[in-house]
């Protein structure tokens, strides 16, 4: 199956799609130059990309943590750098009372792991119309990820990709397993790989997450050799100044060198 997202084509044997961004908008500054700069690495490597990040981070480890400028002010910087840089943006809806309001904005819309059970969620993300991108629970199997698709196309609407973030392993651990890539895809569509959180520590510095943000190359590479049909990362200009997940994040600055290296196993893949 293929996904289009404006002039994006995602699955289907085309090469795949940079969906990356801060995890949260911090400021104005920080969320244009970045998304600035993304759109110049992507296309200097030659990879589609999608512009990400959060108007509101709904599901942190402590009350304390910053979760973001809130739906408003987050849609209204996002409407704004989809126009000033002609990119499609995706950001995470949490209720069903956010998804109307956020798809007036939004390209593609996003439920998070932690929701992707929620069926009045994703059927009114569906009802929509929009494309969608349902991240796959930790707790979940992926051969689980069809109960989530049948609820999703039961209102006609087809234009979904899913996302995998690593299963819970033990305590404060994720690990990826990569027979999920072809057991998800077999159902039809298109199936992402979330780097950055994959290699996070769930709650793993007591209040707030650790992450290793050192192996998210090897992880990116393993999974384009595998098969997938595209890569969500999260990145920052400052991941240790970062407000929310800095440890998993990778540093902008990183990042050319990296989808280089993930172009070069695409083209050695065809």
């Amino acid at each position: 199956m293929e996904v289009a997202i404006e002039n994006i084509r995602i699955g289907n044997g085309n090469l795949p799609v940079i969906i990356a961004g801060p995890c949260v908008i911090e400021n104005e500054d920080i969320t244009f130059y970045t998304a600035e700069k993304l759109k110049e690495i992507c296309s200097a490597v030659g990879l589609p990309f999608i512009f990400k990040s959060s108007y509101d981070k709904a599901n942190r480890t402590s009350l304390s943590s910053y979760r973001g400028p809130g739906i408003d002010r987050g849609l209204e910087i996002l409407s704004d750098i989809k126009g000033k840089f002609d990119i499609p943006v995706i950001s995470d809806v949490h209720s069903v009372d956010e998804v109307k309001h956020a798809a007036e904005v939004l390209d593609a819309l996003q439920i998070p792991a932690f929701l992707c059970r929620q069926t009045d969620l994703i059927i009114e993300a569906s009802k929509t119309g929009k494309p969608v991108n349902i991240k796959k629970g930790q707790f979940l199997a992926p051969w689980d990820i069809k109960n989530i698709i049948d609820k999703f196309v039961s209102t006609g609407n087809k234009n979904l990709f899913i996302t995998e973030r690593g299963a819970s392993f033990g305590y404060n651990n994720l690990v990826v397993d990569y027979r999920a890539f072809p057991i998800m895809r077999s159902f039809g569509c298109p199936v992402i790989f979330d780097v950055t959180h994959s290699l996070q520590l769930p709650g793993g510095q007591g209040s707030s997450s650790g992450g290793q943000r050192e192996f998210a190359e090897p992880l990116a590479r393993a999974a384009v050799a595998v098969g997938i049909d595209g890569l969500f990362m999260e990145v920052h200009p400052e991941p240790d100044k970062a407000l929310c997940d800095g440890p998993n994040m990778i540093k902008l600055s990183d990042l050319e060198k990296m989808l280089n290296t993930i172009k070069a196993i695409c083209e050695l893949l065809k």
